[in-house]
């Protein structure tokens, strides 16, 4: 019973931090744009960087980055993560942090972000090396399309199976794949301007 409850508190707490949308706090600290209503009109360190200029745009990727991380890092050290069922705990908290980068509270769940600096802090500390190599795909795919909503969605298809060689977990591999496919589904509209050979370059 209290482990339940433990669990049910630290997954409050990775939802209650992955909500906090950095690339408004950070906006609105330093300029007068409102970023949901400029360029892509995404909370993301991507469109802070190209309104709002690269300082702004990578303390975004900073915090995002570090509100998956803190959470998961919090509950693998209070709850461990040994066998399956402390996996799936810490896979649980991950998944509210991330879903609460895209759904954020503090946004009354709407204009959250495409999730996948948050996702890559929550695995960064499960699996630095699972994600370094997701990091890997990322530049080779930004090298080769100059488009970072293509490198992202290539290196998030490739963390489920970073996660897997890294960890050998199941729960783990599994909550990668749900992120994956929730970023997949955020971008539907960037991979709907790729198809049509318009999405813009970096």
């Amino acid at each position: 019973m209290m482990r339940i409850i433990i669990v049910g508190t630290l997954s409050i707490l990775g939802y209650l931090l992955g909500s906090i949308p950095w690339g408004i706090v950070w906006t609105r600290l330093f300029t007068s744009v409102d970023i949901r209503r400029e360029g892509s009109r995404n909370i993301g360190a991507t469109n802070v960087r190209r309104v709002a200029g690269s300082p702004l745009g990578a303390l975004t990727l900073a915090g995002d980055v570090l509100k998956g991380t803190v959470p998961v890092l919090l509950t693998v050290r209070i709850i461990g993560m040994d066998d399956p069922s402390e996996q799936w705990a810490v896979g649980l908290v991950a998944l509210c942090a991330f879903l609460g980068h895209l759904f954020p509270l503090y946004l009354k769940g709407r204009e959250g972000g495409k999730g996948v600096a948050t996702a890559a802090g929550c695995f960064l500390a499960l699996s630095p090396a699972a994600v370094f190599a997701a990091l890997l795909i990322f530049i080779l795919f930004a090298c080769m399309t100059s488009r970072v909503s293509a490198a992202s969605l290539a290196a998030s298809a490739f963390l489920p199976l970073a996660i897997w060689e890294a960890l050998g977990s199941v729960p783990l591999t599994i909550c990668a794949g749900m992120a994956a496919v929730l970023i997949f589904v955020r971008h539907k509209d960037n991979i709907q301007r790729m198809m049509a050979g318009t999405e813009p370059k970096f």
